[in-house]
């Protein structure tokens, strides 16, 4: 029998909280954009975990959040929670190379390729290994798919597509069209090959697919990588893994007899096979440096003043990418101010007007979380390790990219999350005279990008929320034109930072928008849940004794 669900359960309420409502004067310009200035300037180093950067870092979120008023919300009165990681990076120079036809070609590492790995070796050393095409790499019963048909993976380097096989079909097949799943994201693609036992995984890079280009890849792949201490990390990391550049593929393939495009269009049917890239092999060679490290997330509390054991939480990364490589100005500091010192600036902002305010009746928790460009560590830690009871927080509303450039009409959240957050946020939004935008650019992926994810996975409904496209100056092709052209050449870059120009007005609206929602769920006795649907709600009913 179908059970009804109390009307309290499908509504937050819904007395707009609106902007002459926040307290503390309300949200100031000045100090998120003065936050965003500091976090990202020169002297934090682009913030990265476990170097100098990080702990200039942690010294100004929690020197911030204590002059907002808020208290600590970490273990035995703590400001941060410990998070202990393994650091792998390459040491010295690559060697890698393929053979075809028994002719040599030599591959530069950044240029080529990006190496590297998360084995517990001190040493990656593969001769030789054939290399086998096995399309998107998926294993997905569920969905009636299975890329490997039971191919022997062993000791051979498998080539894989990024995104999934709808990506670029006519229609919407097994995997919903152009909204990418989880088995399209790159960090599903190495977990499954060290499932299948390869030796070795190499991602073939296309813009459109990734959703960035080359540069980003390069930035990243060639940064330190991170992840949690395992007892079984050999049989949970191929040996070696990384990506290609599409032009190799396309060349590799040509050599072997067989037309990319066409094998492209072959893995977008459930018929695929693996095929081996004729007498295609590969070797490459590199030290591995791998220490421990213990990073931090930051953590402020407002205790609530009705049901503290009731948690909403304001999230945001404050890691970056450190120092890398010199730009054409020659600047070497990854920044990391859209993404994401405007996230963690917003919620230092929050943690000031609520403290200013009369205290909400559930407890709100303002975390900055560190190693999300690592693949969400910090997130990922908390959420198997919470300082408040996970099946008694409603809520996560984190903080992604505010745009620098002025005001939008709308707002915007990433992915298709099938939460009732989203129509929350639609009905906030349009309380304040705009509107929510679902995101436009579904087949990016970022539902899987971001800390949410991490809480979503526990069960916790969540959502990440961004700036939107329509601009006041220009609307929504001006809009479009300035994300493009960000992910194009800044994002993870060096010339993502703080200017002069930038324009703080349009992230005012969108915290505004984040106070009024976080406000209406910590004051309101309703859960937020996870919509018919969602791969999340079946955890989420686990405890649902735990909400009555």
């Amino acid at each position: 029998m179908k059970r009804s669900i109390p009307f309290l359960l499908l509504s937050l309420c819904t007395s707009p909280v609106l902007a002459t409502d926040i307290p503390g004067g309300g949200i100031s310009a000045d100090n998120l954009s003065r936050h965003v200035r500091v976090l990202a300037s020169d002297e934090f180093e682009g913030r990265a975990p476990a170097t100098p950067g990080e702990e200039k870092t942690i010294a100004y979120v929690v020197g911030e959040l204590e002059k907002a008023g808020v208290q600590p919300g970490g273990r035995n009165g703590a400001w941060t929670q410990d998070v202990a990681l393994v650091r792998a990076q390459v040491d010295g120079e690559v060697s890698a190379a393929v053979k075809v036809g028994g002719a040599l070609q030599a591959l530069a590492n950044g240029d080529d390729v990006v190496l590297q790995s998360l084995s517990p070796v001190e040493r990656v050393d593969i001769t030789d290994a054939p290399l086998v095409f096995v399309g998107y790499g998926i294993s997905a019963p569920e969905r009636g798919w299975d890329d490997y048909k039971g191919a022997d993976l062993k000791g051979k380097v498998a080539v894989v597509l990024v995104n999934d096989p709808d990506f670029e079909t006519a229609a919407a097949g097994a995997f919903d069209g152009r909204a990418v799943t989880y088995y399209g994201r790159w960090t599903y693609k190495y977990e499954e090959l060290a499932r299948q036992g390869a030796a070795g995984v190499l991602i073939v890079h296309e813009t459109a697919p990734a959703a960035y280009g080359w540069a980003t890849v390069r930035a990243s792949g060639l940064s330190p990588v991170f992840d949690i201490p395992r007892d079984d990390a050999a049989q949970y990391h191929t040996r070696l893994r990384g990506w290609m550049q599409r032009d190799l593929a396309v060349s590799l393939f040509q050599r072997a007899g067989l037309d990319f495009e066409a094998e492209k269009r072959r893995a977008q049917t459930a018929a695929f096979a693996p095929v081996a890239l004729g007498d295609a092999t590969m070797s490459a060679a590199f030290a591995l440096k791998r220490d421990q490290v213990v990073t931090r997330n930051v953590i402020g509390k407002l205790q609530g003043a009705q049901r503290p054991d009731e948690t909403v939480i304001y999230s945001a990364h404050w890691d970056a990418f450190g120092i890398g490589e010199p730009d054409a100005s020659g600047d070497t500091v990854r920044h990391g101010a859209i993404d994401n010192a405007t996230g963690v600036a917003a919620v230092i902002e929050l943690a000031r007007v609520f403290a200013a305010g009369p205290r909400p009746q559930r407890t709100l928790l303002f975390m900055a979380l560190t190693a999300e460009e690592k693949g969400l560590q910090g997130a990922t830690y908390y959420a198997a390790n919470p300082v408040a009871p996970l099946e008694k927080t409603a809520a996560v509303l984190n903080i992604e990219m505010l745009s620098p450039d002025g005001p939008n009409r709308d707002i915007a959240s990433w992915g298709k999350g099938r939460v009732s957050l989203e129509d929350d946020l639609k009905r906030v939004a349009e309380a304040h005279g705009r509107r929510y935008s679902p995101d436009p650019n579904l087949e990016a992926g970022f539902f899987y990008r971001a800390d949410h994810f991490a809480f979503a996975r526990a069960g916790v409904p969540a959502i990440t929320v961004g700036a939107g496209l329509d601009r006041i100056h220009g609307g929504v092709a001006s809009g479009k034109a300035l994300r493009d052209a960000y992910f194009a050449r800044c994002y993870h870059q060096p010339c993502d930072a703080w200017t002069t120009a930038w324009d703080a007005s349009g992230q005012v609206q969108d915290v505004e928008l984040l106070y009024a929602l976080g406000r209406e769920i910590a004051d309101s006795r309703a859960w937020p849940r996870w919509l018919n649907g969602s791969e999340f709600k079946a955890e989420r009913e686990r405890s649902e004794t735990e909400r009555k």
